[in-house]
């Protein structure tokens, strides 16, 4: 249950791409901050957070335009999920109650409703192999990120305290020639991320940014959230799998 409720949590897979390094920096602190929010994570049986995300994209002329949304996302066990997303590319939503998962555009008002395997973990590998959806920030939350930096990334340092939105928090770099990704984890919400932040040196220094807020780590949700269920006049429509 723990390895699943460490991967859901809000709209866009970003796996960390580095490379192998022989030379390392590594700070102490640096690792013994991830690991508590690791650890933290790992307890959680159930929860709810806001996230706010900016994304940049390289356009025809080959400029950054970014872009912006919200997610609201509940989790509870290891098969229940809820994700609800505003912004720039619309409104969406996507449900998992354990046996099927439904994505609904409100903007278009239809739907997609696909059998799935019965955890979440085995969900979102199923859906972004099959069918490229993608669950914000998900190898963020991964059980095995503290590894997956120490792997990728020749630097990792801790920089000190600061604020985030008015949240004290502790604040990590990790950095190799092609990304560099920093880590807010707040010390309100006692050692969740505040903050999330990867620049793509390689790629024009397009980034990524996630800030979450209103974390809710232990709410009582009723299996019923998780159950779509089809607006009036609303259209089932269908996808192919890539597979």
């Amino acid at each position: 249950m723990k390895k699943v409720l460490l991967l859901v949590m809000i709209l866009m897979t970003l796996p960390l791409l580095g490379h192998a390094q022989t030379a390392k920096d590594i700070d102490a602190e640096a690792v013994r901050v991830l690991d508590k929010m690791t650890d933290a994570i790992s307890e959680l049986t159930s929860c709810s957070v806001h996230v706010k995300n900016s994304i940049d994209t390289l356009n025809a002329d080959n400029k950054l335009v970014k872009y912006h949304r919200s997610s609201d996302v509940q989790f509870s066990g290891p098969d229940k999920l809820l994700i609800q997303i505003q912004g720039d590319t619309g409104h969406k939503g996507y449900w998992y109650d354990g046996s099927f998962l439904t994505y609904y555009s409100y903007d278009e008002n239809n739907y997609i409703t696909l059998e799935t395997p019965n955890t979440t973990l085995e969900m979102i590998d199923a859906m972004h192999k099959r069918f490229d959806f993608e669950f914000p920030s998900a190898d963020f939350f991964y059980p095995h990120f503290v590894d997956d930096i120490l792997d990728d990334f020749q630097s990792v340092k801790y920089k000190g305290a600061s604020k985030v939105e008015g949240e004290n928090c502790d604040h990590v770099v990790a950095d190799n020639d092609k990304m560099k990704v920093e880590i807010w984890v707040s010390k309100n919400a006692p050692n969740m991320p505040k903050r999330f932040l990867i620049t793509h040196k390689d790629e024009h220094n397009r980034q990524y940014e996630s800030v979450f807020s209103n974390w809710n780590l232990s709410p009582v949700i009723p299996d019923e959230t998780f159950v779509f269920s089809a607006p009036a006049n609303s259209k089932l429509i269908s996808v192919m799998s890539k597979l």
